[in-house]
């Protein structure tokens, strides 16, 4: 059976290997490993660890004032949106606490003197 025509000034592609063939992959080159950031020493998670976590905590307080005012303007009931912003707070102030005693526990961890045998 001949081959189907192919369109002028085009060549018809590579034949396709057979249906048990293994196919090759091709890799993703690879990159130089990532270099760990520098942590000081007596510090846990490097300087700006303390300003990450009080970004996030300011934020929460804000959404926290926000999501009550967005559904009081799109004609939530001032009792619903006051039910959302009193679960938003005790969310908030569940995770701050957590992340306080993470922190501190973080901070006693690299404070204490390794014991020789």
């Amino acid at each position: 059976m001949p081959a189907p025509p192919t369109a002028a000034g085009q060549t018809s592609a590579a034949p396709s290997p057979a249906l048990g063939a293994p196919r090759g992959r091709r890799r993703a080159p690879a990159l130089p490993p990532a270099r760990e950031p520098v942590t000081e020493p007596g510090t846990a998670a490097g300087p700006g660890a303390a300003d990450q976590a009080g970004d996030v905590v300011r934020w929460a307080v804000f959404c926290c004032v926000l999501v009550p005012v967005v559904l009081v303007v799109y004609g939530a009931s001032l009792g619903g949106a006051a039910g959302t912003a009193l679960g938003l707070v005790s969310v908030t102030a569940a995770c701050r606490l957590l992340l306080s005693r993470s922190e501190r526990g973080l901070r006693a961890e690299t404070v204490r003197p390794r014991r020789r045998s």
